[in-house]
């Protein structure tokens, strides 16, 4: 069967006459959905609030110095990959206060949580296990993460922070407080110190992870 123009737009025209109420209904729901996305963007960019943000930052202390590293940073859904897991996570992230910069989740969903962040640490540092694997030299130690989310002191940006830490360091902090490359590093310290006692009482709240490199 050819069709010719004119009956195209005939079938096109007959279409948009009875479906004309859905359509424009989907429509105004799309630009109140992006209306609202450029609402929320601008909000979350004047607060320095980014929840929907993942980042694994390696805490250390060198030479009488914390140092605080970017190991990775990715889009909440692209870690922990199902979307109620993500809403939670985030609305979790919300809650913390500067005395309690962990994210308060149930306790049985902690393992989940974390395993999700030692996934994406795996894939980063997978060639030491290989390497280690083949007999090759390699260096290895057990770290720890956890959730948190700092609210406290001079923190500049609000997301999730998967803290990773020597499980040895958090273990034995020094009872002094290190030098800071910046002002606002005074926090994580602080932070740290919290961790320390936390583990202590809910090592749930934490997971083990054996790096190689």
């Amino acid at each position: 069967m050819h069709w010719n123009f004119h009956q195209v737009l005939d079938v096109a025209t007959d279409y948009l006459h009875d479906h004309w109420t859905k359509l424009a209904t989907a429509g105004l729901f799309m630009a109140i959905g992006w209306l609202f996305g450029k609402r929320r963007a601008r909000a979350e960019w004047r607060k320095r609030e980014f929840y929907n943000r993942v980042n694994i930052s390696l805490n250390a202390i060198r030479e009488g110095t914390l140092r605080i590293r970017t190991i990775a940073e990715r889009h909440c859904s692209d870690v922990f990959l199902n979307s109620v897991a993500t809403a939670f996570v985030m609305n979790a992230a919300r809650q913390t206060t500067p005395d309690n910069p962990l994210i308060a989740l149930p306790e049985h969903d902690y393992w989940f949580y974390l395993n999700a962040v030692l996934n994406e640490l795996s894939e980063k540092f997978g060639e030491g296990q290989i390497r280690r694997d083949m007999g090759l030299p390699v260096t290895a130690a057990t770290y720890l993460i956890c959730l948190t989310s700092e609210s406290a002191g001079e923190v500049r940006t609000r997301k999730i922070r998967a803290m990773l830490i020597q499980k040895e360091l958090l273990e034995k902090l020094p009872e002094s407080e290190p030098k800071f490359e910046s002002p606002s590093h005074a926090t994580r310290w602080v932070t740290l110190k919290y961790l320390a006692k936390e583990f202590q009482v809910n090592p749930y709240k934490f997971r083990a992870v054996e790096l190689c490199v």
